[in-house]
C-alpha cells in the first residue's frame, strides 16, 4: 500500500514588478504577465493545476496586487468559488509580500511551498517529487534545484544562466519548501528582488562575504553552499536535486515564452499511436 503524499499549502507569487513594463504582457494585451495564454492555457492556471494534481497542495495561494484578473479565467474563477484557491494582497517586494501572505495562512496549513507564477513547464510529477524530499529531509527550509547536466542534453538551447560551483552548474526551479514559520527569517534575502543568477552582487548583499567568495571562486559544493548559507541566515538549509530539465524554465521574455510553448507542444502532442 502506497503511502500518502505530504500536505502543503502553496504560495504562488504572481504579482506585477512595480514600475516595469513587461513585454509579454504588451505581446499577449495581458495587465499580468501570468495571465498570458501559453499553449491555449492561462500560465497561472498551468502553475496552479501542477500544485493541485501533485496531490501534495491542499489550498492554493495567490499573492496578487490585483484579485480582480483572477477573474478572468475560467478555471481561476471556480477554485476561488470552492474555496481552493484564495487570492492575497501582494506588498512592494517578494520578502514583504511572503510574509503578507503566511499571516493569513493557518499554521494548520504549514509546511509551505512558494513558487511562481510563470513557471509553466511544471508538472505534479516535479511538485510531488520536491515536496517529498524537502517533507523527508530535517531542517527548516528546502529549495529546489535542477543540473546544468540534467539540461543540456535534452534543451541546449535553454538559455539559463547558470551557477557554476565545484560540483558543476545549478539553476533553481523557484521552489521553496518552508517546514515552519522559523524560516520565514530567510525570506528577507528577496528583498533586494532575486535574481542572483543575473546579478551576483546580490548575492553578497543578501548572504554575506563568505557565501559571495565561496560562490565567486567555486571553492565550495552546491550543497554545502546551501547549508553554509542557512547557517549565516539561523536556518537549517537545503538544496532538494530534482531530475527534471524543465525544471528550471520559467517565462521570463519573449525567447523563454516561444521555448516554453515549444516543449508544451511536444509534451501535450496526442500519441501517434492514439486515433
Amino acid at each position: 500500500m502506497s503511502q500518502p503524499h505530504p500536505q502543503t499549502s502553496a504560495l504562488v507569487m504572481a504579482a506585477r514588478r512595480p514600475g516595469v513594463t513587461d513585454p509579454l504582457c504588451a505581446m499577449g494585451d495581458v495587465s499580468h504577465k501570468c495571465m498570458l495564454h501559453i499553449h491555449g492555457q492561462i500560465m497561472l492556471e498551468r502553475v496552479i493545476a501542477a500544485l493541485l494534481d501533485s496531490g501534495c497542495v491542499a489550498r492554493v495561494y495567490v499573492s496578487i496586487d490585483d484579485a480582480a484578473v483572477l477573474r478572468d479565467g475560467e478555471r481561476l474563477r471556480d477554485w476561488l468559488a470552492a474555496g481552493t484557491v484564495q487570492a492575497v494582497a501582494a506588498e512592494g517586494n517578494l520578502a514583504d509580500s511572503v510574509l503578507a501572505a503566511a499571516r493569513q495562512i493557518p499554521d494548520a496549513g504549514w509546511p509551505l511551498l512558494i513558487t511562481t507564477g510563470d513557471n509553466a513547464l511544471h508538472t505534479a510529477e516535479l511538485i510531488r517529487d520536491f515536496v517529498q524530499q524537502g517533507c523527508d529531509a530535517a531542517g527548516d527550509a528546502a529549495l529546489g534545484l535542477t543540473r546544468e547536466c540534467d539540461v543540456t542534453p535534452e534543451i541546449p538551447d535553454s538559455n539559463l544562466n547558470w551557477h557554476w560551483l565545484r560540483d558543476g552548474g545549478f539553476s533553481s526551479c523557484n521552489l521553496y519548501l518552508l517546514h515552519s514559520r522559523k524560516a520565514l527569517s530567510g525570506v528577507s534575502i528577496f528583498r533586494s528582488g532575486g535574481q542572483f543568477g543575473k546579478k551576483h552582487w546580490r548575492i553578497l548583499k543578501a548572504f554575506g562575504l563568505l557565501p559571495f567568495v565561496l560562490y565567486k571562486f567555486k571553492l565550495t559544493s552546491t550543497d554545502r553552499l546551501i547549508r553554509r548559507i542557512g547557517r549565516n541566515l539561523g536556518l537549517r538549509m537545503h538544496a532538494v536535486f530534482l531530475p527534471y530539465a524543465y525544471g528550471p524554465i520559467d517565462v521570463d521574455n519573449p525567447k523563454s515564452f516561444a521555448l516554453s510553448e515549444r516543449l508544451l507542444a511536444a509534451r501535450e502532442r496526442p500519441s501517434a499511436n492514439q486515433t
